[in-house]
């Protein structure tokens, strides 16, 4: 037994003044009561009961410790019922919007330690790259991957910057040519990112100047593991989020593009219907999210 349950049976014989009425309550046997108590003070060096054939009493040792323990057995005994009806309210169903990448790379493990602390939320997720309209569609959040929304019925809540870069193989720059300044991207394929089957355009910043390109190319695809697999098969340049290409930079297979441009910020972002407040159990797994990400995501 141990020591928190010990000060508890010591405190119900002291309460009542019997260790047959304090097994009673605690649905134990008199003998093994007795032995916690004697376990208990042992681990003191004092005595903490007076025993005789008719009652049991406290010791003015055992007083000043009983005076001292109580206050702090109430209180754990009030934070886990609290705990507990906490875990009643986070308690239902969570249905989740999420990026294709995103979601394959990243949620899983992220929803393996939820659900170790939130067993009674059942969260459903659905991936697509895909803008869903959350309130049509019925979601609780979405988790996106864009620059600063425009939506303006939707509450947002920014979680970190998503690094992005031009990347392209080696192979694909050896037989067309490497780009020295954006310009240059104009006579190269490139692989465009977009939802509707149009080209994206790419916006290049360096030293205060920008350069505006259309990415032209054979290809257009909504989704960024697909533009990777095809700009590492030497199709062309695409624009992707580091977390994305990181493992193909580690082994060469992409190499970075025009080094010194930047484009503009994207974000992580949860977004939600206009809860006036939001839900428990979205707000649980909305702190939960924001601190796995801050503490384990590389693409951060």
């Amino acid at each position: 037994m141990g020591e928190l349950e010990s000060i508890r049976t010591f405190l119900t014989v002291a309460e009542e003044r019997s260790f047959s009425a304090a097994a009673r309550l605690l649905n134990s046997t008199p003998a093994s009561i007795t032995r916690t108590v004697a376990a208990l003070e042992d681990r003191l060096g004092i005595q903490l009961l007076l025993r005789t054939t008719r009652k049991v009493s406290l010791t003015s040792a055992g007083a000043a410790y009983a005076a001292r323990v109580a206050p702090l057995t109430e209180g754990l005994a009030r934070a886990t019922e609290e705990t507990k009806d906490l875990q009643k309210v986070t308690a239902g169903s969570l249905k989740i919007s999420a990026p294709m990448s995103l979601g394959i790379k990243v949620l899983p493990a992220v929803l393996g330690q939820f659900g170790i602390i939130h067993p009674q939320t059942q969260v459903a997720i659905d991936l697509s790259d895909r803008f869903v309209d959350i309130v049509e569609d019925d979601y609780d959040l979405a988790i996106r991957i864009s620059g600063p929304p425009s939506d303006k019925s939707t509450i947002w809540r920014k979680i970190c910057p998503v690094p992005r870069l031009l990347v392209a193989s080696k192979q694909f720059l050896d037989t067309h040519g490497t780009p020295q300044v954006p310009e240059d991207l104009v006579k190269l394929e490139c692989l465009s990112y977009q939802e509707h089957s149009m080209s994206e355009i790419w916006e290049l910043s360096r030293a205060g100047t920008t350069r505006s390109i259309e990415a032209r190319g054979r290809f257009t695809v909504n989704n960024g593991d697909f533009l990777t697999q095809l700009a590492v098969a030497g199709e062309g340049i695409a624009l992707l989020p580091h977390f994305i290409v990181e493992e193909f930079l580690g082994t060469g297979r992409l190499v970075p593009v025009l080094e010194g441009w930047s484009t503009p910020e994207i974000w992580l972002t949860l977004y939600y219907p206009p809860y006036e407040h939001l839900p428990l159990r979205v707000a649980t797994f909305s702190d939960f999210f924001e601190a796995y990400i801050k503490e384990n995501w590389g693409g951060a």
